[in-house]
């Protein structure tokens, strides 16, 4: 393992080790700014590029995962399905990182089903969706996250209320949820860096506007609104387990939220706003006001389980600390005692 220089990370590997092909999307679309940041976050963290399953569905999101760590394991499944894909993944191998890009229409409409179970399960995984309000690869129809009232490009206004991907997880029992801007590239790579330190679901809303068909200026997945209206919580400071604890103090008060590998997400309360990220009253209270108060978009740490509800998946199914795909045959074929045992549970 080679020391952190200038030019490396603690790997040793640049930070062009992390990238991916040229994009193909449009000039200046939020998604290539989540890109950006999923780059940095990587490489900050020191994750082993061939160590990352990168997953997702159909839309304009699902393609930005050939442009990240192109020498991870890409899997690009149909409409909806990503998360089944990424368990799949989690528990071959349970050392994977396991990063899930879907979009708002992925997820909330055909993929709603898939996306509840993930987070049921507690799949280990950071799931990022690319929140724009609008199903850009289909020419701008509004999407299930888009607010009520709101008018795309076409004129169009938006008969119906949104759904809230992050209370939804809230709800369930998700032990991570943060919502973020696109454009606030500290705030993001952070968050990143700290849903990959976490064992179990991480949710991610990545509110990532569409230049092309939802960027008005009264659009409320715009960049221009975005930059007026967006209240940020907290400011945010990553300290991995190799880094010296070096942050930055703020005015108010600081907590510290410890990962389960170790490392730690500061958090350092600003005045206006201050919210404390472990109390999940505090959390779904801010998740209320942004839905109630027009012209408000809360960004930052919204919640992390300061104790693990429950524990990731391949622990509740009891997988070996070996990746399946490595154990061989006399590992997996059990005693003619074992295969009684077995037997005896289904009388």
């Amino acid at each position: 393992m080679s020391e952190t220089t200038a030019t490396t990370n603690h790997l040793g590997l640049a930070r062009t080790d992390y990238g991916g092909a040229k994009s193909t999307l449009c000039l200046g679309c939020g998604h290539d700014q989540i890109t950006r940041h999923i780059i940095a976050a990587t490489y900050e963290s020191g994750v082993d590029p061939y160590n990352v399953a990168k997953t997702s569905g159909i839309g304009c999101s699902s393609k930005t995962g050939a442009y990240f760590i192109n020498k991870g394991y890409g899997i690009n499944s149909v409409h909806g399905r990503m998360p089944s894909v990424a368990t799949g993944a989690a528990m071959a191998n349970r050392h994977l990182v396991v990063l899930g890009v879907s979009g708002d229409g992925d997820t909330a409409s055909i993929g709603m089903g898939q996306f509840v179970h993930a987070v049921r399960r507690n799949t280990n995984m950071v799931y990022i969706v690319e929140n724009n309000g609008v199903y850009g690869l289909t020419k701008g129809q509004f999407s299930a996250t888009s607010d009520k009232g709101a008018r795309v490009k076409s004129g169009e206004v938006n008969d119906y209320a949104d759904i809230d991907l992050c209370q939804i997880a809230m709800d369930l029992g998700c032990g991570f949820v943060a919502r973020s801007f696109s454009g606030d590239a500290k705030q993001m790579v952070a968050l990143i860096r700290a849903a990959i330190a976490h064992k179990g679901f991480a949710r991610h809303d990545a509110i990532s506007p569409c230049v092309t068909f939802n960027n008005l200026p009264d659009s409320t997945k715009g960049f221009a609104w975005l930059k007026e209206h967006n209240v940020t919580l907290h400011d945010l400071g990553f300290v991995a387990p190799y880094d010296a604890v070096q942050v930055e103090q703020a005015p108010g008060t600081t907590v510290s939220v410890d990962m389960p590998d170790g490392s730690h997400l500061v958090v350092h309360k600003l005045g206006d706003h201050e919210h404390d990220p472990t109390d999940r009253a505090a959390a779904l209270a801010v998740l209320q006001r942004d839905r109630g108060e027009a012209g408000h978009v809360y960004t930052g740490l919204l919640y992390c389980s300061p104790t693990q509800s429950q524990p990731p998946l391949e622990d509740i199914k009891h997988l070996p600390d070996a990746p399946l795909a490595t154990l061989n045959e006399r590992e997996l074929r059990p005693s003619r005692d074992q295969f009684a045992e077995l037997m005896a549970t289904f009388r």
